[in-house]
């Protein structure tokens, strides 16, 4: 089985975050980044596929040089192949741009099933996934909690956690699927396996290589635009309530009529 795992590179969510002066974007000196959570769970949800058909598993990723590192993850976690799509061009790319990138990138190699995260944590939109199904014309299940995939390797059942419930869908492959992180446990990359990614190649393209041109992949053809990013307001300092229990209670009613007016 031929399975693609699509990676982001994403501030660890455990880092300070500092925006630039013109709140334009995010200050990344100095700033740690890592593979986005959601895809260390697809990267996995591709191994244990790997290990149940056989195949190969490759990683696809588009961003800077420095996405390699992030890429370096999934490979020291036992991924076979890396590759990255590296262009000055998609500086001010959108999602859907991003989408048409790795749709181009997808279609030059072999692919029974194309795994994402369901989201990434840097702006959690959710969308790439999708997109990416829509221009490869592939079924797609979106935030999966669930994965069996039939014996021949033909298609797959997949469960959607959903609001009051759960969805049952059944996806025959090639598809686009994207993962929650309660499909799975992501395993640690193993020393080995930390060696031997520090020294597999890992390809770099550029548009020209897909046939891409910047007009309809980059700034000019996205849809959406960063305005402005500016950090949440500071919270106010919290109010402790003294006294026993009745007088507790007297105040945080008085509060919650008075100042906080949730109550009549």
């Amino acid at each position: 089985m031929n399975i693609i795992v699509c990676i982001k590179q994403v501030p660890d969510t455990e880092a300070p975050i500092r925006i630039k002066a013109d709140g334009s974007g995010i200050d990344d000196t100095g700033l740690t980044l890592v593979m986005n959570y959601y895809d260390e769970h697809a990267t996995e949800a591709g191994l244990r596929l790997r290990e149940q058909f056989g195949g190969t598993v490759t990683l696809v990723s588009v961003g800077a040089e420095r996405v390699k590192e992030a890429l370096r993850t999934g490979l020291a976690m036992g991924a076979d192949d890396a590759l990255l799509v590296s262009d000055p061009a998609l500086a001010g790319a959108d999602h859907l741009g991003i989408a048409r990138v790795l749709a181009a990138v997808i279609r030059t190699l072999p692919h029974d099933v194309v795994i994402c995260g369901k989201l990434s944590t840097d702006d959690n939109a959710a969308t790439v996934g999708a997109a990416l199904a829509e221009y490869l014309g592939l079924p797609q299940a979106t935030a999966i909690a669930h994965l069996e995939v039939d014996g021949g390797g033909a298609g797959a059942v997949v469960h959607r956690e959903v609001e009051g419930g759960v969805e049952v869908l059944a996806v025959p492959f090639p598809a686009v699927l994207t993962v929650e992180r309660s499909l799975n446990e992501p395993r640690y990359p193993s020393l080995p396996g930390i060696m031997k990614a520090r020294r597999k190649e890992i390809k770099t393209v550029t548009l020209e290589h897909l046939g891409l041109d910047a007009a309809d992949v980059g700034m000019a053809a996205a849809r959406a635009t960063l305005v402005r990013l500016s950090p949440p307001p500071a919270r106010k300092a919290g109010r402790i309530v003294e006294g026993d229990a009745a007088q507790a209670v007297s105040a945080i009613i008085s509060f919650l009529k008075d100042e906080a007016k949730v109550l009549s």
